[in-house]
C-alpha cells in the first residue's frame, strides 16, 4: 500500500510540494444528489428566493474557484474551466460539476467542492418546504491527465 501523499514521516499534516511536477491539462467530474420530495420538486419554479438550480450553478462555480482556501493542504490553482449542471429527475436533483486546469497538481477537489456547494445551496434554498432534504452521493466520477493518470469511476466499478 503507499503512503498517503499529505503527511510526512511523522506522521504530521503537510502540503505536497509540487513544484517538480510538469504543468499539464487535468480535469476532472464530480456528481451529487440531492433528494427532494415531490412538493418541494414541484415547487422549484416558484421559490421566493430565485431559481435554486441556477443559484446552485453559480454557488458551484464561486467554490471551485475557492476551493484552497476551504481545504487546507489544497494548492490554489488558475482554473481555467468551471461547469456545474443541474437535472430535475424523479426524485430529486442531479448535480455535475466539472473543473479544468493547466497546472502541476489536479482539480479533482475543486470539481467535488463544486458539486457539494451546489448541493447545499439547493438545501438552502429548498430547506423551508423540506428539513428532511438528504444530500447523497457526493463522488468522482472522472479524472484526467496526472502522474497517476486517467481515472473513470463507471470503469473501476465494473472491475
Amino acid at each position: 500500500m503507499s503512503k498517503l501523499s499529505h503527511f510526512d514521516d511523522a506522521g504530521e499534516a503537510r502540503m505536497v510540494d509540487v513544484s517538480a511536477k510538469p504543468a499539464t491539462r487535468r480535469e476532472a467530474e464530480a456528481s451529487a444528489f440531492v433528494a427532494l420530495n415531490a412538493e418541494t420538486l414541484a415547487a422549484l419554479p416558484h421559490n421566493p428566493k430565485g431559481n435554486p438550480l441556477e443559484v446552485a450553478r453559480i454557488a458551484g462555480i464561486q467554490a471551485a474557484k475557492r476551493t484552497a482556501e476551504l481545504i487546507p493542504m489544497c494548492h490554489p490553482l488558475p482554473l481555467s474551466f468551471v461547469d456545474v449542471r443541474t437535472e430535475v429527475v424523479a426524485d430529486g436533483i442531479a448535480i455535475r460539476a466539472t473543473a479544468a486546469t493547466i497546472a502541476a497538481t489536479g482539480v479533482e477537489m475543486e470539481a467535488m467542492t463544486a458539486a457539494a456547494v451546489a448541493a447545499l445551496t439547493i438545501y438552502d434554498m429548498c430547506k423551508a418546504l423540506d428539513k428532511g432534504i438528504v444530500i447523497r452521493n457526493l463522488v468522482l466520477e472522472r479524472k484526467t491527465g496526472g502522474k497517476s493518470g486517467d481515472y473513470s469511476r463507471s470503469i473501476a466499478n465494473k472491475k
